[in-house]
């Protein structure tokens, strides 16, 4: 059987093999997961634009990785860094998801969006995944910003290992989900940015459910054996 190329970095230009993607926003990169993708992005050579519900926020923590990175990064309202992305992270808090999203699709249309939003509940058993009435949080996405070309991404990538600089390889595989397949290969582009972590095609949209479910999942290995568990698919 022959498998479809998974695009990578092109390493000796240490940029992406697409030339289009040179900005990322990043809502919610106050955030532990959207920082620590912030960091990672910077680290690459990208432009990094964070974005918070306050601009000072954003602004100090933009301050803090642009001198830790050595990379350009900027703080801003989560509105303004949608206008400023090219592509753009969705890494808000699930509860904030659908309002902020309706609040910006305008800002959004047009714009290759990647949702890394996982809807969990917690209680005294631990995680366990939420019923979305879409399916799931990048179907959510999908039918607010029908303008925008959505695609689901980094569920399952530790934000502690994302934000320490001591970790220079992230060992990890990314799903890369969507209808949308120049999106797709963008996306998985985008992730080879990041040392050790590679994007591998997970279908499409409507299978974005299980995907972030596996997240309680990864949350109960973590709470018994004290790790940062991540994903590796096999024999690709």
């Amino acid at each position: 059987m022959t498998r479809p190329p998974i695009p990578t970095l092109d390493m000796e230009a240490n940029t992406l093999t697409n030339p289009g993607i040179r900005t990322v926003a990043v809502l919610g990169g106050t955030g532990p997961q959207g920082r620590g993708l912030a960091r990672r992005f910077a680290a690459a050579g990208l432009r990094v634009v964070l974005g918070s519900r306050t601009a000072d926020r954003a602004r100090a923590a933009a301050g803090e990785l642009e001198a830790a990175t050595g990379g350009q990064v900027e703080g801003a309202d989560n509105l303004a860094a949608a206008l400023l992305g090219e592509a753009v992270i969705v890494a808000v808090p699930w509860e904030a998801h659908a309002e902020l999203l309706t609040e910006l699709a305008p800002a959004l249309a047009g714009k290759l969006v990647v949702d890394c939003v996982n809807p969990l509940g917690f209680d005294g058993k631990g995680a366990f995944a939420l019923r979305v009435p879409e399916g799931s949080a990048a179907e959510q996405a999908a039918a607010l910003l029908p303008e925008s070309r959505v695609v689901a991404a980094f569920h399952h990538v530790s934000a502690v290992l994302l934000d320490d600089p001591a970790v220079e390889f992230v060992d990890s595989d990314v799903l890369v989900l969507g209808d949308d397949r120049e999106a797709v290969d963008l996306v998985q582009q985008l992730v080879a940015t990041i040392p050790g972590m590679r994007g591998v095609y997970g279908g499409r949209l409507r299978n974005a459910h299980q995907v972030e479910a596996f997240t309680a999942n990864l949350i109960s290995i973590n709470r018994r054996y004290k790790a940062h568990s991540g994903l590796r698919v096999t024999d690709i």
